[in-house]
């Protein structure tokens, strides 16, 4: 299980490669596997008992160390190498993105209770990802991630797609769902078209299952904590 988490750093590294050689569907495909792995190596770490038969290694230090380069560092390379953002602010902005990053990473707080985030939890790949399939403006890539930088240090509340209770049978239907459509626009070969015209039964699919994250997590930010069981 440990080698499966490990994996994962391979696959980022293989998505920096593909950014310095300006494929950016195959850097996002490469993000997508990593993220894949690290949806599921928690579950199977837990279920296998992996404190018990290797105390020697700290699962979590590995699992944040991967997570800081596969979802930060390429990402904050991607906005820098693809020019994401307006023309003389992509180191800035790509530094920036690291840096902050720092914060969460070293947060003792950053999972609550109940399994959420406390704070924008990092999550820089799916960021970029909405900037390439909405296809934004540099200058609105900049404002918003501007904004999650600050939400980094707010405590508002972050689903965790297998993790959370709250409306598990209805999170994780739409976690394939968004995952199914995210892999789709990536693949398209859109020749300059909008995603959203390529297809728009994909496109607007997409959408729907990010709003449903997007909901929840508003809701679940101003419902009081529940008591620890």
């Amino acid at each position: 299980v440990h080698a499966f988490t490990a994996s994962g750093i391979v696959l980022g590294f293989l998505a920096l490669i593909a950014i310095l050689e300006g494929d950016k569907v195959a850097a996002f495909m490469w993000l997508g596997f990593a993220l894949f792995v690290d949806g599921i190596d928690g579950t199977l770490a837990r279920r296998v008992g992996v404190n018990e038969h290797t105390p020697n290694v700290d699962g979590a230090t590995l699992d944040n160390v991967i997570d800081y380069f596969n979802y930060v560092a390429v990402p904050a390379m991607m906005i820098y190498w693809f020019g994401l953002v307006p023309e003389g602010w992509a180191t800035a902005t790509a530094a920036g993105v690291m840096a902050v990053s720092c914060y969460t990473f070293a947060n003792v707080g950053m999972k609550t209770s109940d399994y959420y985030f406390s704070g924008f939890p990092a999550i820089w790949n799916l960021v970029v990802l909405a900037f390439h399939i909405v296809q934004t403006d540099p200058w609105l890539n900049l404002v918003v991630l501007a904004i999650c930088g600050v939400l980094t240090f707010v405590p508002f509340k972050w689903v965790h797609p297998l993790r959370v209770r709250d409306w598990r049978q209805v999170t994780i239907p739409m976690t394939v769902l968004w995952g199914a459509t995210s892999v789709r626009l990536v693949l398209f070969d859109t020749e300059g078209e909008k995603l959203v015209d390529a297809s728009p039964t994909v496109f607007w699919l997409w959408v729907i299952a990010s709003l449903y994250f997007c909901l929840i997590c508003i809701w679940r930010s101003f419902r009081p904590e529940p008591e620890v069981e």
